[in-house]
C-alpha cells in the first residue's frame, strides 16, 4: 500500500496540514500545490525585481520543519512550488538542509517556462490564440511578463526514480503532483 497525502492546495495555504500529516500522519509521499494562474503572475513579478525569488518560499519555511521527520521516514516530497523559479527554491531548501547537517537528494523539474521560445513560436507562424477570446498573441505580445506550459507526471516520476527524496516543479498539471 502506498499512502499519499497533499497538504496545500495553493500558495498561503496554511502549514499546519501539511506539517501534521508528516509528524503523525502514516505517509509515503507528501503533495502540495501552490500555482494557480494568478500565483504564476505574482511569482514573476518577484522574479524580475530579484532573479533569486519567484518560488513559494513558505514551502521553504515548511520543508525546515518537518525536514528530521522526512529524512527518517523516508517521505517523498513533491511540490510545484518552484513557481518560475524552482532553482532557487531547490537551493533555499538544500541550504536549510545543510544548516541542519541532514543529506538529502531534492530534484528539480524545469523546463515549463516558454517565454524565451514565443517568437521564434511567432515567426514560424504558430499564433497561439487566446482560448477566451481567440486573439493572436502577436496583438498582445508586448504586454506578456511570462508563459508557461503544463507537464506531466512523467519527469516526476523520473526524479523520484533517481532517488529523489523531495522533488521541486514548476508548473505542472494537479495530476502529475
Amino acid at each position: 500500500m502506498i499512502r499519499i497525502a497533499n497538504g496545500q492546495g495553493f500558495w498561503g495555504d496554511s502549514l499546519e496540514a501539511p506539517v501534521e500529516q508528516v509528524r503523525r500522519g502514516p505517509i509515503d509521499y507528501l503533495t502540495l500545490d501552490y500555482l494557480a494562474e494568478v500565483t504564476m503572475s505574482i511569482l514573476q513579478k518577484q522574479r524580475m525585481r530579484d532573479p533569486k525569488t519567484g518560488y513559494a518560499r513558505d514551502f521553504v519555511e515548511m520543508i525546515g520543519c518537518v525536514l528530521p521527520d522526512i529524512k527518517s521516514r523516508a517521505i517523498r516530497v513533491i511540490a510545484n512550488a518552484g513557481g518560475v523559479n524552482p532553482a532557487a527554491c531547490r537551493d533555499a531548501v538544500l541550504a536549510i538542509a545543510g544548516n541542519q547537517g541532514i543529506p538529502i537528494n531534492v530534484a528539480t523539474v524545469a523546463g515549463d517556462d516558454i517565454m524565451d521560445r514565443l517568437d521564434d513560436f511567432l515567426a514560424r507562424g504558430i499564433s497561439l490564440k487566446n482560448m477566451e477570446t481567440g486573439a493572436p498573441l502577436d496583438t498582445i505580445r508586448s504586454q506578456v511578463q511570462s508563459a508557461n506550459v503544463y507537464f506531466g507526471a512523467y519527469p516526476i516520476a523520473d526524479a523520484l526514480a533517481r532517488g529523489a527524496q523531495i522533488v521541486i516543479t514548476g508548473r505542472c498539471t494537479d495530476t502529475g503532483l
